[in-house]
């Protein structure tokens, strides 16, 4: 859980290091003052949590160490028991964190070089109420080696709290990928802005509870055009287009979705209940006539444009799909369309002669895998939205290569005309110049067709009129509420992607503030 009031930006730590040094070279701080406002908010944290008991903080060799060391001097000088594990000695260290060592122990705190003593780690861990980890600050690359290897798996092994300075040493700050060993915090207490690898996994989850502490650097450096947006409800609630009272059908979008097959009716239909349940004026479902009649069954609301099938049950004439959408503001294909030969020329059809709005998911990007060339220069806007293992083959990688960069991975298959929208906790969406991390929905979305919702949702979203950074950021915000709506009354356990749609009110509801 994150805590924080207003717009959020997470920033890597090559532009957290740009805003540093952006601040000191205009003369509003020193680097010192700024270890000095870190070391207090460390000792303020642990003086709200843990009032009693002694603190061992954990020293690390660079200026996060240097942050320690003022923690310690603090709270040494508040009266509370301090013993620090220092990694490198005091005497070796350089510039400000020299400094600040030796003014901690200049005031009295205790220390030991682990170095020296390997035995000492495990025996002053074992003394504490709460373990303070400054090892590795942001702009860490793994994995952690010899002496420092050893203490993290030490703090790791203990039994009391940990809490982290900026990121949990092992965590890399810009990606979340882990390289064991590596810090599980309680509470990690990062500086002046958020860092992505808080927030995404498998970094979130090394995090524990986040907090922000403020430095003094001013907040327009903070907002920088690489930082990544971690919107909130209040950010995201103008995009929202509302109903008007002169609205009529037409006006509030016209939605096609190419999607469904023999084997994969319900994605269709889960689809199309996203695209209505959102608001869509018209959802016209064009599928397969093999499934027509389930279609018609299921949705009621929907206008069914049933399409020739080839003799295995999936679109077969790419012709029939052009013309089915020709009326449409925004078009979805992808959602269970299975993989044959007539659906990929029907996909490459849509990409090369559709000038509306185009959203691709599921087998709509399978039938572009080595091909991601072929969106470049298409006559309309583009979102994508894969999950891991489509994000791989779409970009001719290996899944490992996507799971250990989303945000990378998000931002190379987004080119100008082109978003993308890459599924999976924490949902990513980029484009060629913003990033943003979708911190909604949890373990309830971890379903087979929650996915084809949120295309019907943000396909609706293309057709009132936003573009596909804006549709793919609030319907993948308001998904992951609606999921969570779900799982409160339903539990993460027994929610199904069906459940999804029937929580949107609930969802804009609570995205509006309670006003609707």
């Amino acid at each position: 859980m994150v805590k924080g009031d207003a717009m959020r930006y997470a920033l890597t730590a090559e532009a957290m290091r740009a805003a540093e040094d952006a601040a000191v070279a205009n003369g509003a701080t020193t680097i010192t003052e700024l270890m000095e406002r870190a070391g207090a908010a460390l000792a303020s944290e642990i003086g709200q949590r843990w009032p009693t008991g002694t603190i061992v903080v954990v020293c690390g060799p660079g200026n996060n160490g240097g942050d320690g060391w003022v923690a310690a001097r603090l709270l040494e000088e508040a009266g509370r028991q301090v013993e620090v594990l220092a990694i490198r000695e005091p005497d070796e260290l350089r510039a400000e964190a020299a400094r600040a060592a030796a003014s901690a122990i200049a005031a009295g705190v205790r220390w030991h070089g682990v170095s020296s003593v390997p035995a000492v780690v495990e025996t002053t861990l074992a003394k504490a109420v709460v373990v303070v980890d400054a090892v590795f600050g942001f702009g860490f690359r793994g994995p952690a080696r010899d002496t420092c290897a050893r203490v993290l798996k030490a703090i790791d092994a203990c039994e009391a709290p940990v809490l982290s300075a900026d990121v949990p040493s092992g965590v890399d700050s810009d990606t979340g990928a882990v390289t064991a060993p590596a810090v599980h915090a309680d509470l990690t207490v990062t500086f002046n802005a958020l860092k992505p690898g808080l927030l995404v996994f498998p970094g979130e989850g090394h995090a524990g509870e986040v907090v922000v502490a403020d430095l003094g650097i001013d907040a327009t450096l903070l907002q920088r055009p690489d930082a990544v947006m971690v919107p909130e409800s209040a950010d995201l609630a103008g995009l929202l287009p509302r109903p008007l009272p002169e609205d009529h059908k037409g006006s509030r979008g016209r939605v096609a979705i190419v999607a469904g097959s023999a084997e994969y009716p319900g994605a269709a239909v889960l689809a199309a209940r996203g695209a209505l349940r959102m608001g869509a004026g018209y959802v016209f479902l064009v599928v397969p006539d093999a499934i027509a009649d389930i279609a018609r069954s299921a949705l009621p609301s929907a206008i069914v444009r049933a399409v020739p099938s080839g003799p295995d049950g999936c679109l077969g004439s790419a012709d029939a799909v052009l013309a089915a959408v020709a009326d449409a503001d925004a078009v979805v294909a992808g959602p269970g369309l299975g993989r044959t030969p007539a659906v990929g020329a029907t996909v490459r059809a849509l990409v090369a002669g559709l000038s509306a709005p185009l959203l691709l998911d599921a087998d709509a990007l399978n039938a572009l895998s080595g091909d991601r060339a072929m969106l470049d220069g298409r006559p309309g806007p583009t979102l994508l939205t894969p999950h891991p293992g489509e994000m791989a083959r779409l970009l001719g990688v290996d899944i490992d290569e996507v799971h250990a960069d989303r945000l990378g991975a998000s931002h190379r298959a987004a080119t100008h005309g082109v978003t993308c929208l890459l599924k999976g906790p924490r949902t990513v969406v980029a484009d060629a110049d913003r990033r943003a991390l979708v911190t909604t929905g949890g373990p309830e979305l971890a379903r087979a067709g929650t996915g084809d919702v949120l295309s019907g949702i943000c396909g609706t979203l293309l057709a009132q009129g936003l573009g596909p950074f804006d549709a793919g950021l609030l319907g993948a915000f308001v998904h992951g509420m609606a999921g969570e709506h779900a799982a409160t009354r339903l539990t993460s356990t027994c929610v199904t992607s069906s459940d999804i749609p029937e929580h949107l009110p609930d969802a804009i509801r609570s995205l509006l503030g309670g006003n609707e």
